[in-house]
């Protein structure tokens, strides 16, 4: 397995439209289409596709959203494995380097993302990686989980 994050670009738009969840899913996250609209409104977005080698598999859109104080956050705000490519590792392996890149991208020592709360599988696998609960609830109810760089996180290469 060879998971590589690239740009959404004219080349591979097309694809990337054609990226589905599974049926039971579709709830949970936005289609593809939703997210990229999105990220043509406003230039804080930053689609990516989710390949191993040059088959695309997934999908992610992540950004930094300045708060009052000019702190802001940097938000994994959508993250899926196309229904085809669920259950083979893809998704433990791209959420790894997704958030190494997100940590070095920003130099940031927090990353947030907002999840339903009967999203189990994606919950487990957040909480994995060290992401906790903070409180929160976004605007669309769903349940704000952070990672802290330095002391949350379970996976070694998030330290520095």
């Amino acid at each position: 397995m060879n998971i590589i994050i690239k740009k959404i670009t004219k080349e591979n738009y097309k694809d990337v439209l054609a990226l589905h969840v599974a049926k039971e899913q579709e709830g949970f996250i936005e289609s593809t289409k939703e997210c990229l609209d999105e990220a043509k409104e406003s230039d804080l977005w930053r689609p990516v596709g989710i390949y191993n080698e040059n088959q695309l598999v997934g999908f992610s859109m992540y950004g930094l959203f300045k708060d009052k104080k000019d702190r802001g956050r940097v938000w994994l705000d959508r993250f899926m494995i196309a229904k085809e490519y669920q259950g083979k590792g893809y998704g433990n392996k791209s959420l790894d380097i997704l958030i190494d890149r997100l940590f070095n991208e920003y130099n940031c020592g927090e990353i947030y993302l907002s999840v339903y709360g009967d999203n189990v599988q994606a919950i487990k696998m957040y909480k994995c990686r060290g992401f906790k609960f903070n409180g929160e609830i976004d605007i669309n109810g769903e349940k704000v989980m952070v990672l802290k760089k330095e002391t949350d996180s379970k996976v070694s290469n998030y330290k520095n």
